[in-house]
């Protein structure tokens, strides 16, 4: 060999003891234990309360309507309906759209206005002689789909409770005789006799049934 190629020999050979070198003492310095499971764990978090919700199941369940009802501002309800009003009309004897007409809709048997094509998940809802009372009117109008699965609704709802209350208030009105107001601690939508008596009296009229 001449010089040439041992001057190449020993620079190569060098070099590679370097790189050996520094990796060795890298290793020795930046080494980390395996550990003895790889990856980490992800804990699902439970909704508040506890309680998983059921996906695809039945009513929803919502806070009582009637202590809302008794504080309600109808004439406040009437600017709320502006979110209703492309796919409903209110007016006596006005005509479908998406939706149907919603005049004298509280206490009006589900699913049962005519001339209107209701969905499936409406008719199936409906059965067992189920009527929009204040209450089934704030669950569904708080989350449509879940109250009623299958409902052909898009409206994504309503989620406080005042502007619920107001909107009824003011759909309420739309009736020739209006359903008495629920009794602040009363279930299911019930009627208050007595406030509707003393309203009537008050007005010269006799009390309004409910529809």
């Amino acid at each position: 060999m001449n010089s040439y190629v041992n001057m190449g020999m020993g620079a190569l050979l060098g070099t590679v003891f370097v790189l050996m070198s520094v990796s060795i003492v890298s290793e020795g310095i930046f080494h980390s234990e395996t550990p003895e499971k790889e990856g980490f764990a992800i804990v699902a978090e439970e909704p508040a309360g506890g309680e998983a919700e059921t996906a695809g199941g039945g009513e929803a369940t919502s806070e009582p309507i009637a202590p809302l009802l008794a504080k309600a501002d109808a004439a406040a309800g009437e600017a709320v309906f502006k979110k209703c009003a492309s796919c409903h009309t209110v007016e006596k004897g006005g005509p479908n759209k998406v939706g149907p007409n919603l005049w004298d809709i509280v206490n009006r048997p589900i699913a049962s206005h005519e001339g209107f094509a209701y969905s499936a998940g409406m008719k199936t809802f409906a059965e067992g002689g189920k009527a929009w009372d204040y209450d089934q009117l704030s669950a569904f109008l708080e989350a449509p789909k879940k109250h009623v699965p299958g409902t052909a609704m898009g409206f994504a709802g309503l989620k406080k409770g005042d502007e619920r209350a107001n909107l009824i208030a003011w759909l309420r009105e739309q009736a020739d005789n209006p359903a008495p107001l629920p009794a602040a601690g009363a279930e299911g939508g019930a009627a208050q006799p007595a406030a509707a008596e003393g309203q009537a009296a008050q007005e010269g009229q006799a009390p309004a049934p409910a529809n």
